[in-house]
């Protein structure tokens, strides 16, 4: 199986940054991508970042200029990836989730693996 585990989030400022990490461990034999989504109360959960293992990235309109995730590395059985996210806004305030889209064998399905999420708290 394939544990996500989310850190990095807590309290800012408006205007302040943050960094999330994202950690897959497990045995995965293709990952496609990695995300970012977010859910704030009340709000369904949105994309915000993606990163390919082809180094191709995609943004959401509302993280475009203010945040830049970073690429896929791969340390054996351990997969890392980060979301820098500058110049925060209140409307930045939510739950944010990693997801690894994976293949666990040859010939297998493509599954998304989850993790529990970080908050992010923006207010003065």
């Amino acid at each position: 199986q394939v544990q996500v585990v989310e850190s990095g989030g807590g309290l800012v400022q408006p205007g302040g940054s943050l960094r999330l990490s994202c950690v897959a461990s497990g045995s995965i034999f293709m990952l496609n991508a990695m995300d970012w989504y977010r859910q704030a109360p009340g709000k369904e959960r949105e994309l915000v970042a993606q990163t390919f293992s082809s180094g191709q990235t995609n943004y959401a309109d509302s993280a475009k200029g203010r945040f830049s995730i970073s690429s896929i590395s791969r340390d054996n059985a351990k997969t890392t990836m980060y979301l820098q996210m500058n110049s925060l806004k209140p409307e930045d305030t939510a739950v944010y989730y990693c997801n690894a889209v994976a293949m666990l064998t040859a010939g297998g399905y493509i599954h998304n693996y989850w993790g529990q999420g970080t908050q992010v708290t923006v207010s003065s």
